[in-house]
């Protein structure tokens, strides 16, 4: 692997935020309010830098005090760094005590199939993963099945049933994923004590 920044302590525990790249509104107020909730956690915010919902993650992290590192879906030289649209918040990531981290030699760039193998990465790393707002096809439940294939806990957020970006939630739920509708359950996915009681 290759590695920029500074990787989380053994001791912390490690969240993959996953989620689509088209939000919706209610998708970017849930994850930020969600990971503003976790200030003060010994938690690491695991994403794969993309934007929509990672970023968003990533940003939610950075702004709450938490630890972050991404997954790019490419190499970590900046000529080739992906999207380039979120070069600066990668280098802010590395600036906070976050890392970068990549499989891929560092000129690699990004490729359709370098999405899908890095998500085995971030779902691997992670005591669990949590799914806000997909599509029925759609990567973010690439790394879900990954994520459950790995015995590790994946949680939803449920959304507008009329929404198609609810409906990877949903099936996720029914499939048995914990919903999460607040920041104790993520905490009680996690192993914490739930604080309201």
């Amino acid at each position: 692997l290759y590695v920029k920044g500074r990787m989380p302590a053994e001791d912390a525990v490690l969240l993959c935020v996953v989620g689509a790249r088209e939000h919706s509104s209610y998708g970017e107020e849930v994850c930020k309010k969600l990971i503003s909730g976790l200030k003060g956690y010994n938690i690491c915010i695991v994403s794969g830098l993309a934007i929509g919902i990672d970023g968003i993650a990533h940003r939610a992290a950075l702004e709450t005090s938490l630890q972050t590192i991404a997954f790019p879906g490419s190499g970590l030289d900046p000529s080739v760094l992906y999207p380039t649209s979120h070069a600066r918040l990668a280098e802010e990531i590395v600036y906070a005590g976050g890392a970068l981290i990549s499989e891929f030699e560092m000129l690699t760039v990004a490729a359709p199939w370098t999405f899908p193998q890095r998500n085995r990465l971030m779902a691997g790393i992670s005591k669990a993963t949590l799914v806000i707002e997909a599509e029925l096809k759609s990567g973010t439940l690439i790394t879900s099945r990954l994520a459950t294939d790995y015995n590790r806990e994946v949680g939803a957020v449920p959304g507008n049933i009329l929404s198609p970006l609810s409906a990877g939630p949903h099936m996720l739920i029914r499939g048995g994923a914990i919903p999460v509708t607040c920041t104790d359950d993520i905490l009680e996915m996690l192993g914490f004590e739930r604080r309201d009681g």
